[in-house]
């Protein structure tokens, strides 16, 4: 199965503008969509798509910072280059707290979009591959029955086979034998293999 390509979605309300980024990104081998507006990327953009977004700031009704956060909300994660020839230093600030790879200023060296864009792409495919990574996790980990799994959270907080087994009041070769299972059913080799998933499962994220 090949891997999609990535694609750069393009969003600015000057057609000029459009079709020129296009052309550029095109010529370094990306897929590209275009959309004049804000709205008609949110309606036609497909969830779960890997690239970028490059997004202007100031257009006819939603603009580029009220797009930013309307995409968090619907679930495109695509990491964002903000485009503008009216940018002020707060916009900028509120893009790149919120996350944005960049902020340019038109008009940009092309050099310093395709920068971001390589930059940008890098990042979404890291990503993607730790949500992908997390999702193995948490399927393996639902194979755990209860026990093993309140077996599990102690074995990974440092506790040795006796102590898990005090706490739980059972005996030290029914955790080992748990245990067993455990490394059996998540696929390691290893309490540090565990420990790992643990931490990416935030399971060691303190309790409120």
């Amino acid at each position: 199965m090949t891997e999609a390509k990535p694609t750069i979605f393009i969003v600015d309300d000057d057609p000029s503008v459009r079709d020129s980024l296009e052309l550029l990104v095109r010529s370094i081998g990306f897929e590209v969509k275009t959309y004049p507006s804000a709205q008609e990327f949110l309606e036609g953009a497909p969830p779960g798509a890997s690239g970028c977004l490059i997004l202007d700031i100031r257009m006819p009704g939603m603009s580029g910072l009220d797009l930013q956060e309307r995409c968090a909300g619907a679930g495109f994660f695509l990491p964002i280059i903000f485009i503008t020839g009216h940018g002020t230093i707060p916009m900028s600030v509120r893009a790149m707290k919120a996350g944005a790879i960049d902020f340019l200023q038109k008009p940009f060296d092309e050099q310093d979009l395709l920068n971001a864009i390589n930059k940008a792409v890098e990042r979404d495919q890291h990503i993607t591959q730790e949500r992908v990574e997390l999702g193995k996790i948490v399927e393996r980990v639902n194979t755990l029955s209860p026990r093993e799994y309140e077996v599990f959270k102690l074995l990974v907080a440092g506790m040795t086979n006796k102590q898990v087994a005090y706490s739980l009041g059972t005996s030290e070769r029914t955790i080992k034998a748990h245990r067993s299972r455990i490394m059996e059913k998540m696929s390691t080799r290893s309490l540090a293999d565990l420990a790992r998933y643990a931490e990416k499962l935030n399971l060691f994220e303190p309790q409120h």
